[in-house]
């Protein structure tokens, strides 16, 4: 995506959240900032078959993009996230490292079978039911998404598992990945978050993409679709 603006943002910065509030001004806002703080020292901690991605040495992209998925939740679901971090560095386990294991499935099913599946905890029938609605109701928010705003919707990650590469994942596998790593109560409050929204009428995936366009200093989606070359 085309930036507006060039924005460094380092953990100690000073940062401003999409509606131009200070994180510390806020108890949500500062609770985004501690969840993004545990997420990316796990990212430090998670090995790439090849080496050293050069995203896991980009600050900067990385807080703004989680920043603008987290800054649309609830507090009481950011807290149980937070607390799912948590427990995962105290018992040593690598949450982001396993949601990448998990993508593995689809783009590289063979060596997901043999090194990865044993390994990660094992998911029920129901819980793979209650993300595979969720995930549904996701990829249709994102498609509609990138029918209203094409230009930025290019710049989004492919949209469905069945495009996925070894070099590519898509936004179904990515999301798959993910929801797997929660614990039951995240889980269950994500659905309820995902249920409220769809009786609302609202799009998560709009919601996101607008906090990050914000961030990247436009005004909101309109003027970033323009930008967009």
């Amino acid at each position: 995506m085309t930036n507006k603006t060039t924005n460094t943002i380092e953990p100690s910065g000073d940062r401003h959240d999409a509606n131009g509030t200070k994180p510390e001004e806020t108890g949500e806002a500062t609770m985004v900032e501690s969840v993004i703080t545990l997420e990316w020292r796990q990212f430090q901690n998670t090995n790439n078959e090849g080496g050293r991605a050069s995203c896991q040495g980009n600050w900067p992209m990385f807080h703004e993009m989680r920043a603008s998925q987290f800054l649309t939740w609830p507090a009481e679901l950011l807290s149980s996230y937070r607390s799912d971090l948590q427990e995962a560095d105290r018992t040593g386990r690598n949450l982001v490292t396993e949601k990448y294991g998990r993508m593995m499935q689809s783009t590289y099913p063979q060596e997901y079978c043999a090194n990865i599946e044993p390994y990660i905890p094992r998911l029920s029938a129901s819980r793979v039911a209650m993300q595979e609605r969720i995930i549904a109701t996701q990829v249709a928010w994102a498609r509609d998404f990138r029918e209203r705003w094409p230009r930025l919707g290019m710049a989004m990650r492919m949209l469905t598992t069945d495009e996925d590469t070894p070099q590519a994942t898509s936004f179904e596998t990515y999301l798959r990945g993910e929801l797997g790593t929660y614990s039951e109560r995240t889980i269950a409050l994500y659905d309820a978050f995902v249920s409220r929204l769809l009786d609302e009428r609202r799009n998560l995936t709009e919601e996101t993409i607008r906090n990050t366009v914000k961030l990247a200093g436009f005004d909101g989606l309109d003027e970033a679709e323009a930008a967009q070359r």
